[in-house]
């Protein structure tokens, strides 16, 4: 598998939404740079602070650095702090980081992270959305994946691009939808992703846009 061969992704991005505005961070990642590992969860950003400085998340820590690469702030196992916040509670830089750290770890890495052995599969009855029907798969994540909610359903149209997951955010069901596929180094991208809080029967609230996610250029190494 392609994938298996890469150990980087570099992409050009921007990150927004209702979301980001509840948490008082509105604008803060609209034009960004992420640096991971495909293997494991490590993201770095620059261009969301001052000029030339940068956040690092990893799953254990985070970290805000000067240009010079001097860490300046510090923020061990933000995991079980970050989930007590609600989409009212004002956030500092370190929580926007290790929000937007594992949020792009998984859009990057999803489908090929479900092919981990820890990750339990089980197949659901399709869904009709937009005229077409959409294979559902619903997964349940072990502890050491950092994601939005243990449990998730992935939606699959009849092409096998991913179209739509459905998660917790933060206590609000939301959809989160993923089009504009493109290729990059030979690994089809959605380039355009956005969350809409849910209805009880499924159906997404199409405003306000919770999350609004472009990314304009993608990379693999």
């Amino acid at each position: 598998m392609r994938w298996s061969s890469f150990r980087q992704f570099t992409l050009q991005l921007s990150i927004d939404g209702a979301f980001f505005s509840r948490v008082g961070q509105t604008g803060r990642f609209k034009e960004v740079v992420a640096e991971g590992s495909t293997r494991t969860q490590s993201v770095r950003f620059s261009g969301f602070a001052d000029p030339g400085m940068g956040g690092l998340y990893q799953p254990d820590c985070v970290t805000i650095e000067s240009p010079e690469g001097n860490v300046l702030r510090t923020w061990r196992d933000p995991l079980e702090a970050f989930c007590d916040h609600t989409q009212r509670t004002a956030w500092d830089e370190l929580y926007l980081v290790f929000f937007c750290g594992f949020s792009i770890w998984n859009y990057l890495t999803t489908p090929f992270v479900l092919t981990d052995p820890d990750v339990k599969i089980e197949e659901l009855s399709p869904w009709h959305e937009h005229g077409q029907e959409w294979r559902r798969l619903r997964a349940t994540f072990p502890p050491d994946i950092v994601t939005h909610s243990r449990e998730q359903t992935f939606y699959f149209d009849a092409t096998g691009l991913q179209r739509r997951t459905d998660h917790d955010l933060l206590g609000v069901p939301v959809a989160h939808y993923s089009w504009a596929h493109q290729p990059f180094s030979g690994i089809v991208v959605p380039t355009l992703r956005r969350s809409l809080q849910l209805n009880p029967d499924g159906t997404a609230i199409a405003k306000p846009s919770l999350i609004d996610v472009e990314i304009f250029d993608a990379a693999f190494t």
